[in-house]
């Protein structure tokens, strides 16, 4: 179900989503040097996972291919709420699952609420009250 495209190094721009050690990342700095007597320039990559956000940096020539995920952005119905974690259900397939509640929805997340979550890289992450 994994799903990942190739994109060129140079052609990243900010706010660009890559996979860097199997964790997808939102780039947050990319650094291009000039290209060396052999012709190639490299990339210096910043990036924060999108789920945890650990920070990556990664360095890799111009010409190469970096994965970037596709990401599926779904709507769930929230059931329940405990502690940190609420337990919703997907709105298209009625599937039920527990979702961490992101620091910035705390206290804002209750039952009945409609949330929409990402899918990236078989991970689940919520991302926002629709």
């Amino acid at each position: 179900m994994t799903e990942i495209k190739q994109v060129q190094v140079t052609s990243l721009k900010t706010g660009r989503y890559v996979v860097i050690d199997g964790v997808a990342c939102k780039v947050l700095k990319i650094d291009t040097s000039k290209t060396g007597k052999h012709g190639h320039a490299k990339c210096r990559i910043e990036a924060a996972g999108i789920i945890r956000g650990e920070k990556k940096v990664v360095v890799l020539p111009g010409h190469d291919k970096i994965d970037s995920p596709v990401i599926e952005k779904k709507t769930a119905q929230v059931l329940s709420v405990h502690e940190e974690y609420a337990n919703v259900m997907d709105e298209e397939s009625f599937e039920t699952f527990d979702l961490k509640i992101p620091d910035e929805l705390k206290g804002k997340i209750e039952d009945g609420v409609k949330v929409i979550y990402w899918v990236v890289l078989d991970e689940k992450a919520m991302k926002e009250i629709k």
